[in-house]
């Protein structure tokens, strides 16, 4: 098997009528608080009126933190939860040195190998410091990391 399977919960709610503006808070919110993925999809509800189904994927011990996240800052009068499994390939922290500085990666071991993934929010640093385009940092972050040897985090 590639990768290993763990379980996890997956906490839903369907909201149409919260202020939008609430949702990029609120995801930040639940990954602080111990989300492992926060996700919006946009639906169709009753009456045909426009909402969104709001997923949280967390483990078992975050489970009840994140439903009181979910009742205190949204405007839901109900979560759905449900167990599943997922597969999650090999993971470890990396740096590559660039000409912005040395930047932290994620590096994935799969059937087709490994591979690299720059970490956005210090590509989105070093984009803003040196006042180049952030696709050029990861361009970057990527190619160095094929020419050399990442150094891992164990």
């Amino acid at each position: 098997m590639i990768g290993r399977e763990e379980t996890i919960l997956v906490l839903e709610t369907a909201i149409d009528d919260m202020n939008p503006e609430i949702y990029s808070y609120l995801l930040d919110k639940l990954v602080k608080e111990g989300a492992l993925d926060a996700y919006l999809t946009p639906v169709y509800m009753k009456k045909n009126r426009p909402g969104v189904l709001l997923s949280v994927i967390c483990s078992d011990q975050g489970r009840d933190r994140l439903t009181q996240v979910l009742f205190q800052e949204t405007t839901t009068a109900g979560i759905r939860s449900c167990r599943t499994q997922r597969t999650v390939l090999q993971r470890r922290q990396g740096s590559v040195p660039t000409r912005f500085g040395t930047m932290k990666v994620k590096i994935f071991n799969g059937d087709t190998g490994e591979y690299t993934v720059p970490e956005f929010e210090e590509c989105r640093r070093a984009a803003q410091k040196h006042n180049v385009p952030l696709k050029t940092v990861y361009e970057e972050v990527i190619a160095r990391s094929k020419k050399l040897s990442v150094k891992s985090k164990a």
